[in-house]
């Protein structure tokens, strides 16, 4: 097994306006992983789509929604990333709103530790709103280019 230095990039964060089906979104990308070496390492590529339910204009969420889920979103990334915040078993990639949904996206050293995390949530039952969620290997970061180029 190869062995990696890795230094975790303190996250900087990049807000990119965009429009899509004619509707707006907001995406928040962490733009220090663009960067970041060895990609390898964060081979997995989690994504959790939440289900937004009390709406603004153009399928954005209220400033309510927008509270509940940015609560559930910081209580994901720290269940995510794990207690270690100098070893992390993932990085936070971006935050996207649009059409009536949030996405939040990890890049993710073991996957089954994540798994495992997201199915005690799952079974706890107590969640404030829908979610789906998927974990593909991307040891070349291919699905990350959208989020990472530079706009």
């Amino acid at each position: 097994m190869k062995k990696f230095k890795v230094i975790i990039p303190e996250e900087e964060y990049s807000i990119l306006e965009f429009e899509q089906e004619d509707l707006p979104g907001v995406a928040v990308i962490n733009s220090a992983l663009r960067d970041f070496e060895p990609k390898q390492v964060f081979s997995w590529h989690l994504s959790i789509m939440l289900e937004l339910e009390d709406l603004a204009e153009n399928g954005m969420p209220s400033p309510q929604e927008q509270e509940i889920v940015d609560e559930f979103g910081d209580k994901l990334d720290a269940l995510i990333k794990g207690p270690n915040k100098e070893k992390p078993n993932a990085l936070f990639l971006a935050r996207i709103t649009w059409n009536e949904t949030r996405e939040l996206i990890w890049r993710v050293f073991d996957p089954e530790i994540a798994n495992n995390d997201i199915q005690q949530i799952i079974k706890g039952g107590n969640t404030p709103r829908q979610f789906d969620y998927r974990m593909d290997d991307d040891e070349d970061w291919k699905m990350t280019e959208w989020h990472l180029k530079e706009y």
